[in-house]
C-alpha cells in the first residue's frame, strides 16, 4: 500500500488512486478481454460448431444488455432508430460471424493481429463519406500494414492468405464500414446507446440462432465447464463489460487517449495467443506483427493530427468574417 508522508496528523494516509489511472487500467482491461476473445472463440467453436457459438454469445449478451437497460430504463429505438439498429446488428453479425470462422480456420494469434487492419481502413472510409483525403503519409502506414499481413501469413514464404486469414481480413473490412456506418447514421441522434446496442445484440442473437437451427441445443448439451466459461467470458465480458466500460471511459478522458489505449487489443491477442495457447510464431511473423501494429498506431496519429488540423482550419475560416466585420 502507499502512503502519503507529511504532518503527523495526515502521516501514513493511503494514497487514493487517480480517477485517470483508473480510466486508464479499464481501457487496457477492455483491450485485453478483446484481445482474449479470439482463443476464447476458437475453442469454443471448435466444441460446439460457429453458429453456434456465436448464438450462445449474443444470446448472453442480449439478455445481460436488456437487464442493463431496465436498470437504467434505457428506452429502445423507435421509427427510423430502430431501422437503423438493425441495419447495423446485420453488419455487427458479418463482422462476428466473419471473424468467427477466420479464428476457427487460422491461429487466434493471426486473427488477433490481421483484424487491427480495421484501424488502418476505418479513416480511410471515413474520408471517402466526408470527401476529406488523408495525407499521403497515412497511405505510406497502410501500406506497411499489408506488408506485415504478408509476412504474417508467409509461414516460411510469401504465399497468399490461408482460409482462415482472408475471412478475418474480410471482418476488418467490414467491421471499417460498419464502424463508419455506425458514426455517420447515429450522428446527432437522441436514441439512448444502450438501447442501440441492445437491438443489435438482439439481431445478432437472431442471426446466429437461426443459423445453428437444431444444432444449437445438442451444442448446449455438449458444453462442457470450460465451453460455458467461454460462453460467459465472450457473453458478459467482451461483449457488455467492454461496451459500458468503453461508453463510461470516453467520458472521462479524451477519444486519442481511448483510441490509443483499446489499440493494444493485438498486442494483447499476440501474447494470449503465444503464452497461454502456445501457437508458434517465426521470425517473419514477427516481424509481421511488429509492422501491423506500428502500422495501425502511426495511422492513428497521422489520421488524428489531420483531423484536428482540419477542425483548427475550419474554426479559423469561420472567424475570419466576424473579425473583419468588427474592425
Amino acid at each position: 500500500m502507499l502512503f502519503r508522508i507529511g504532518s503527523p496528523n495526515t502521516s501514513f494516509m493511503p494514497l487514493r488512486p487517480r480517477p485517470d489511472r483508473i480510466v486508464d487500467v479499464l481501457l487496457l482491461g477492455v483491450a485485453a478481454v478483446w484481445g482474449a476473445s479470439f482463443l476464447a472463440a476458437k475453442d469454443l467453436a471448435e466444441q460446439t460448431g460457429v453458429p453456434t457459438a456465436v448464438a450462445l454469445r449474443f444470446l448472453v449478451a442480449a439478455v445481460a444488455t436488456a437487464v442493463v437497460c431496465l436498470a437504467r430504463r434505457e428506452r429502445l429505438p423507435r421509427g427510423r432508430g430502430l431501422i437503423i439498429a438493425v441495419a447495423l446488428g446485420c453488419s455487427q453479425a458479418a463482422v462476428i460471424g466473419l471473424e468467427t470462422w477466420g479464428v476457427h480456420l487460422t491461429s487466434a494469434t493471426n486473427a488477433g493481429l490481421l483484424i487491427s487492419l480495421a484501424l488502418v481502413l476505418t479513416p480511410v472510409l471515413e474520408g471517402l463519406a466526408a470527401r476529406s483525403w488523408l495525407p499521403r503519409s497515412y497511405f505510406v502506414a497502410a501500406v506497411a500494414a499489408v506488408v506485415g499481413v504478408a509476412l504474417l501469413v508467409s509461414e516460411g514464404g510469401l504465399r497468399t492468405p490461408a482460409a482462415g486469414d482472408g475471412l478475418v481480413i474480410a471482418a476488418a473490412v467490414v467491421r471499417a464500414l460498419h464502424v463508419t456506418a455506425s458514426a455517420r447514421l447515429t450522428r446527432h441522434r437522441t436514441e439512448g446507446t444502450l438501447g442501440v446496442v441492445l437491438v443489435q445484440m438482439a439481431v445478432c442473437a437472431a442471426v446466429f440462432t437461426t443459423a445453428a437451427g437444431p444444432d444449437l441445443p445438442v451444442g448446449i448439451a455438449a458444453l462442457d465447464l470450460a465451453g460455458w466459461a467461454n460462453v460467459l467470458f465472450l457473453g458478459l465480458f467482451c461483449s457488455v463489460f467492454a461496451f459500458v466500460v468503453q461508453l463510461w471511459a470516453v467520458r472521462r478522458t479524451s477519444a486519442s487517449r481511448a483510441s490509443i489505449l483499446m489499440g493494444t487489443e493485438p498486442v494483447w491477442a499476440l501474447l494470449i495467443g503465444v503464452v497461454i495457447a502456445g501457437e508458434a510464431i517465426g521470425a517473419l511473423g514477427i516481424c509481421g506483427a511488429v509492422l501491423i501494429v506500428a502500422a495501425s498506431y502511426a495511422g492513428q496519429a497521422i489520421e488524428r493530427r489531420h483531423r484536428l488540423r482540419a477542425a483548427a482550419a475550419e474554426r479559423t475560416a469561420g472567424a475570419r468574417p466576424h473579425v473583419a466585420s468588427a474592425a
